[in-house]
């Protein structure tokens, strides 16, 4: 049995220490917040074997460029003049091509579908109550291009193995009956499953204090103590802490601490944000906007809309322009739902760590043999959760890995 510390409390972390206890090792998870926000509360909720195209994908740096001075566009890079985010963003140019998507399809699908089995697992092993459906996700489409776009993805989805497929408008409003749609036309990913996910981290999160996991909240690691390739303490900003094994899930703040091991970590933080309403929609199949890039999901007693991937370093200042972005393609998209003053006022928002190539960094890396670190999953850190944790667990238990895991390498070039 080893006493492994992890550093960051969301849904990679929990998992984590999860899948650890359960190897019989001893575990304490350290969070700088409450554990109450941030990124993997106001998520979308998705379990998205249909994401399996990497951010950086051909002709995104193009649109990024586009976007850069519109604050309300569906990816919004703020230029700056740092050395971190230059370093970043040329790596992501070089990384949206072809055959970079090519080599992430299979990783991004297997570990995206090994993590959805892991949430049924969990949940019935554990006889855990979180919601969880398996309605699938629809793509929704206002404009011809759009769609032509998406039904490629779709036929690329299905040649994976997925259950993707081109709906006409009769088969649209076959699935949603109750709700008035503008679009062209949709694609329908049956693949697909949603959650709520608070209720999730509140479950899990109980379910670790009952078996013995520790919790140190409001709690910041400051820095690293390392002694020939290994950590020998971390200290915080209330006490210094000893361990066998250490897990960096910590999120955006990754690299900050990464750093200290004298890893360069290219991470950037990414904002998305959420607006939610108890308003009856009719909506009941999770949805993604595609023009607007505003994912649309029904959760237990409320709907939720969510989206916009904002490039402006760590912050959690929020941008009312891009909640009204959100609110206005709503609209657009769904003509009899108008979300309320009260609702965008109430909107929330999170980070999420982006690595240039659109791939967490799962693994070890040559700099220390005693941590393994489990960020960088952007908006795919809800469906690739379990599966991480499973991963981590695995790693510092020394068993083989459930999956290939060298395409995730911390230490990979770009």
């Amino acid at each position: 049995m080893k006493h492994c510390i992890i550093i960051g409390g969301g849904i990679i972390g929990l998992c984590s220490a999860y899948y650890l206890q359960k190897e019989g090792h001893q575990v304490t998870v350290v969070d700088q917040s409450g554990m109450d926000s941030g990124a993997s509360y106001v998520n979308a909720g998705y379990l998205s074997p249909s994401h399996i195209v990497p951010l950086s994908a051909p002709g995104v740096m193009k649109k990024g460029l586009k976007w850069m001075f519109n604050s309300s566009s569906p990816l919004y890079i703020k230029p700056r003049l740092e050395s971190d985010f230059l370093k970043w963003v040329l790596a992501f140019n070089k990384s949206c091509n072809a055959n970079h998507v090519k080599k992430a399809i299979p990783a991004i699908k297997s570990i995206s579908l090994l993590s959805q089995d892991l949430y049924d697992d969990i949940k019935q092993t554990e006889n855990f109550s979180f919601h969880y459906e398996k309605k699938g996700l629809l793509m929704l489409c206002q404009t011809e291009k759009m769609l032509e776009e998406e039904v490629k993805t779709a036929h690329l989805a299905k040649q994976e193995g997925l259950d993707a497929s081109e709906i006409s408008l009769q088969e649209l409003k076959t699935l949603e009956p109750n709700v008035n749609i503008n679009v062209k036309g949709a694609t329908y990913y049956k693949c697909d499953s949603h959650t709520t996910p608070h209720e999730f981290m509140v479950e899990m999160k109980t379910y670790l204090q009952t078996v013995g996991v520790q919790f140190l909240l409001n709690e910041k690691v400051e820095d690293l103590t390392v002694d020939n390739r290994k950590i020998s303490e971390i200290k915080t900003n209330k006490q210094s802490l000893k361990a066998d094994e250490f897990v960096l899930a910590a999120g955006s703040w990754s690299n900050l601490l990464s750093e200290k091991l004298g890893l360069k970590l290219l991470l950037q933080a990414g904002k998305g944000y959420r607006i939610n309403t108890t308003q009856t929609t009719g909506i009941q199949i999770p949805s993604i906007l595609t023009e607007a890039k505003v994912a649309v999901t029904p959760m237990n007693g409320f709907t939720r809309f969510a989206g916009t991937m904002e490039i402006a370093g760590i912050n959690n200042t929020i941008n009312n322009t891009r909640v009204e972005a959100i609110s206005q393609a709503t609209t657009r998209f769904y003509p009899n739902v108008e979300l309320t003053q009260e609702e965008k006022q109430d909107a929330a928002c999170g980070l999420r760590p982006v690595t240039p190539d659109g791939l967490p960094y799962i693994g070890k890396s040559s700099k220390c043999e005693n941590l393994t670190i489990a960020t960088g999953h952007a908006m795919m850190g809800w469906s690739m959760g379990t599966a991480t944790g499973k991963l981590v667990s695995e790693i510092i238990s020394n068993h083989t890995t459930s999956l290939d895991i060298n395409i995730f390498t911390p230490d990979r070039r770009f």
